[in-house]
């Protein structure tokens, strides 16, 4: 009997997951879909130059591949021995980063015998809500909110969801990020700017744009900043400097303002009202308290990641790939990574 179907009959089911979709590398340990081990490896390196730059990310994820999945391994308290499959991200992402991850989980699956299952990065962080308890039952919208995407989704099961609107141009964390770099915030901005928004307040005005569908647009907003401080800083050289808590708390209010107005569009056009958000953006401190405002006014039932399943890590791919595996659905030796990989795919 092929060790492939000597684990198919067992009951408990230990899989690694693999991700390395773009700056980070994380692995983690699933044992019958509950999370043993989840550690990320995060460079750092791009903070400096104001965005990922690609090809050092790929030579980074080759350097920390095997260092992050020996922690992982030995926080599980497991061997490659005992591993029954490997979940990876597939895409969408940096092609060279995911080569790293999909050509190592491969060399596992081939030296191991065990099978392989290939996950959507996106479909992953929608995921995440199901990781821990309490988890929303079916089906349920999710708000991703991340640096690369924005979309809302309809979760029907863990294999039906439907993206039913998404940016037109840049993700949430783009306008967090874009934004930030206009105030002199480093990379990413995003954690920096919810951090000095708790001391400010959101005195400033900015448009808030509100698109007829359920679709999401946030350039005009970088613009609306760049204007607004090319002026203020004609009369003061010195007012970002002396206004920074104040104008962070601003740009908060505006992205966090145009992502739960289409939230609560798309909420009362479907007729649910179970409400999750997912990724990185998910944990911003200004979002969340929104939501938990609009949870009280519309009667929903909200659902947030723990902060460590909200940026991208490997338990939710882990979580994919679980699922995945109880339908049998496993990766053939040829495939290949996928830089564009919309939900479905």
């Amino acid at each position: 009997m092929r060790k492939v179907d000597q684990i198919l009959e067992k009951k408990a089911v230990i899989l690694l997951g693999i991700e390395s979709s773009c700056d980070d590398t994380s692995m983690a340990v699933l044992v019958d879909g509950k999370v043993a081990s989840n550690v990320t490896y995060n460079q750092t390196i791009h903070a400096k130059y104001g965005g990922v730059i690609p090809e050092w990310a790929s030579r980074k994820h080759m350097e920390a591949v095997v260092p992050v999945m020996e922690e992982a391994l030995l926080t599980a308290k497991c061997s490659l021995q005992d591993l029954d499959g490997i979940a990876v991200t597939r895409g969408p992402g940096l092609m060279g980063s995911l080569v790293v991850g999909l050509c190592f989980a491969k060399g596992l699956s081939y030296s191991l015998d065990i099978p392989l299952m290939l996950v959507n990065h996106l479909e992953a962080h929608v995921l995440s809500l199901l990781i821990e308890e309490p988890k929303p039952e079916f089906p349920f919208l999710c708000l991703t909110v991340s640096g690369g995407h924005t979309q809302l989704v309809i979760v029907r099961d863990y294999d039906r969801l439907e993206v039913i609107g998404h940016t037109l141009d840049d993700a949430a964390g783009e306008a967090f990020d874009k934004t930030g770099k206009l105030l002199g915030l480093g990379y990413p901005a995003g954690p920096e700017m919810d951090k000095l928004a708790r001391i400010g307040k959101p005195i400033f005005k900015f448009p808030i744009s509100k698109m007829k569908g359920l679709d999401y647009s946030f350039s005009g907003l970088k613009t609306s900043v760049l204007y607004f401080l090319k002026d203020r800083l004609k009369e003061d050289p010195h007012f970002i400097t002396d206004h920074l808590n104040d104008l962070c708390a601003s740009i908060q209010y505006t992205i966090v303002e145009i992502l739960c107005h289409q939230l609560v569009k798309a909420s009362e056009q479907n007729g649910i009202k179970r409400i999750g958000i997912a990724g990185g953006v998910s944990a911003n401190s200004g979002l969340r308290e929104k939501l938990h405002a609009l949870a009280q006014k519309h009667s929903w039932e909200v659902f947030m990641p723990k902060m460590e399943y909200c940026t991208d890590n490997a338990a939710m791919i882990a979580m994919g790939g679980f699922q995945k595996w109880k339908k049998g659905l496993f990766a053939e030796d040829d495939i290949e990574p996928l830089a564009r990989m919309p939900i479905g795919t």
